[in-house]
Parts: structure tokens; C-alpha cells; sequence
């Protein structure tokens, strides 16, 4: 119904936004990543947006970017995963960290969106891996230091003989105490602390 919507910003939240469009109030539901780009109130911005409506609730999502508003309309095309879930995984991680989470299995930076358990993160590697665009996944700059060295931990914890999903959980739990660590011996040696 609304490609876009361009107006002032009147008031603005990490979740939502409310722009005036010649005297007209729009609320919109944004993520913390849309949040963080857009200027600042009383300034003049352009958010590309979805409707959803249902029987009971109309909500306005905005979006910075046009390849925002193509994965939320992904997400919410997979079973189980609203609106609501699909805020929360774009506040959490931009559109090239989780399309190559997607492309590559990774389903420990997957669990680590909150809300999304083991089960959901394999529905959404199943049911968008052939969805998402390939150039989503060849333009992302790299992974994240933190993503790497839960990779690697989880391939060293395999390798002493614990089980992938076992290792998954030792390094998540690792990764809760210590969000950016410096490295993936300190990682795998966390992870064994927690083992104990």
C-alpha cells in the first residue's frame, strides 16, 4: 500500500519513529539498526515501509533501506516468525551478516538473536537459503571477529570429542559472559571452563 513514507521526524525510539507528513502523524515500528541511521528529530527523513495488517491490529514497519524491508518481508514469510521476531532479528544483526549466516550453516549466530532457538534458526537457514539474493551474501565485507572464533571454538570442542550441539552450547554460553573475545584460544578455554 505505502512504498515509502518521507516526512520530519516528531519523535523517535530505538523501536519506533513517528514522522510528520504535512500535518499528518505516522507511527512506524523500526529496528535498533534503522534507529542508529536515521538523522536525528526534527529532521527530514525517507523510510521505505510494510503494512500488516490483521483483524484486529494495523502496524506501519519502516525501514532504512530497501534490502531491510526485503528480508523482513523474508522473515515473516517463514513459519513461526511475526513481525514482532522479525524487528528483533533485524535489530540484532544487518541484512549481509545474516544472509551469510544463512549461506554458511551458522546456526550459533543464529541462537544468539534472542528468541530464535535451535529450531527457528533451522527453519530460517531452510526455508531462505534459496531466497535470499547471492549478492547479499558476496557483498558483506567479512565476519565479525566474535563469529569467527565461535566457528573455530566449536571446530576445536568437536575435535576433543564433544558432540557439535554440545560444543554450540559450551561456546554460546562462553560467548554470554564474554561478547567480543580476544581471541579463539581465550573462547575455547572459557567454553572448557564452563564445561567443568
Amino acid at each position: 500500500m505505502f512504498a515509502y513514507i518521507e516526512g520530519r521526524i516528531v519523535e523517535k525510539s530505538p523501536t519506533r519513529v513517528v514522522l510528520d507528513v504535512n500535518g499528518l502523524g505516522y507511527e512506524l515500528n523500526i529496528s535498533v539498526n534503522t534507529y542508529e541511521r536515521i538523522p536525528q528529530r526534527g529532521e527530514k527523513v525517507r523510510l521505505f515501509t510494510y503494512l500488516h495488517v490483521r483483524e484486529d491490529l494495523m502496524q506501519l514497519y519502516g525501514f532504512r533501506e530497501p534490502d531491510e524491508r526485503d528480508l523482513f518481508l523474508q522473515l515473516i514469510s517463514v513459519s513461526g516468525v511475526g513481525p514482532r521476531m522479525a524487528q528483533g532479528i533485524l535489530s540484532r544483526v544487518t541484512v549481509e551478516d545474516f544472509a551469510r549466516a544463512v549461506a554458511t550453516d551458522d546456526y550459533l549466530m543464529l541462537t544468539q538473536i534472542p528468541g530464535v532457538g535451535k529450531k527457528t534458526a533451522q527453519r530460517l537457514v531452510m526455508e531462505l537459503r534459496d531466497k535470499l539474493a547471492p549478492r547479499e551474501v558476496a557483498a558483506s565485507p567479512g565476519t565479525s571477529p566474535a563469529v569467527s572464533f565461535a566457528e573455530e571454538a566449536v571446530l576445536a570442542l568437536i575435535s576433543l570429542g564433544y558432540r557439535r550441539g554440545e560444543a554450540e552450547k559450551l561456546v554460546r554460553r562462553a560467548l554470554q559472559a564474554e561478547k567480543q573475545p580476544e581471541s579463539v584460544e581465550v573462547l575455547i578455554k572459557r567454553a572448557l571452563q564452563s564445561a567443568a
